[in-house]
């Protein structure tokens, strides 16, 4: 089990917004998802439903259970997501932000380097999004180019709602016409999606989640834009109306903001010259 104390566990409860037993803005997917990915582990397993059902009650379960290597690296990836997300933190906020990163410190046995790396990608300069330097648009840069033009219009009349739905497809359409364009490397790539018969799926038939993770394996995004990726496509899937109701999501120019950087990098990334 962990060595948290009882003052450091209060500390993160507070900063993760744990009442009523909800963490930050999790919904029950993007909650499995982010361990999923962060520390790869499934937290809705029995394991951690010794406490009870909700967010909270499993991550206090995993923050007893687990030894101190592991609830670090799930603490420090919660505490990047809530610097790259929370917008405005108030005085206290930021001194339980200061003592999270000495508690991921003391848990890691070391200094914790990933502090500010959403603030640092958000700040990032990655130029006019241009969609004629990805050569797999094709034919679809104009359809693609309109969309951009649009999004930059819902942004300047502050509709943040629309410029992330608008973010999310755009990338969707970069990815799928990528795959379409390269076939057989994508047929032949480790992760790519399989149907029961073990044949890989038609293209068309393969989720956001699943582009984004196979260009990234083939080189086409780099390991950040990836990550930020997964956010844009969150976000992307509250078009459903009962999915944002059910998680609580009311996004605003802040958020609208973090997809159209995340779309910039993803834009940027596969213009680029692969390694």
């Amino acid at each position: 089990m962990s060595s948290l104390k009882m003052v450091e566990r209060a500390c993160l409860e507070d900063l993760f917004d744990m009442s009523g037993g909800y963490v930050m803005d999790f919904s029950n997917r993007t909650f499995d998802e982010f361990f999923r990915e962060s520390v790869n582990i499934n937290i809705y397993s029995e394991k951690y439903s010794s406490n009870g059902e909700s967010k909270a009650r499993r991550l206090r379960a995993f923050w007893e259970i687990e030894q101190d290597a592991l609830v670090g690296k799930a603490v420090a990836e919660l505490m990047e997501y809530w610097c790259y997300f929370k917008q405005n933190p108030n005085a206290q906020q930021i001194e339980f932000s200061k003592t999270a990163e000495k508690i991921i410190e003391r848990l890691n046995g070391k200094p914790n380097v990933a502090k500010n790396s959403g603030q640092d990608f958000l700040d990032k300069e990655f130029g006019p999004l241009v969609l004629r330097n990805i050569s797999s648009t094709g034919s679809l840069v104009s359809i693609l180019e309109a969309r951009v033009a649009e999004t930059l219009r819902c942004f300047t009349a502050n509709s943040p709602l629309a410029v992330i739905f608008h973010c999310g497809s755009i990338l969707e359409g970069l990815l799928l016409g990528v795959a379409i364009s390269s076939p057989k490397e994508y047929n032949q790539a480790s992760i790519s999606p399989k149907d029961k018969d073990g044949n890989v799926k038609q293209f068309y038939q393969w989720t956001l989640a699943q582009l984004i993770d196979v260009a990234c394996e083939l080189g086409y995004l780099k390991l950040d834009v990836k990550k930020f990726s997964h956010s844009l496509r969150d976000f992307r899937n509250y078009i459903h109306p009962y999915e944002q109701m059910s998680a609580k999501f009311d996004p605003d120019m802040h958020t609208a903001r973090i997809c159209l950087q995340v779309l910039k990098a993803a834009a940027a990334s596969l213009g680029e010259k692969r390694p």
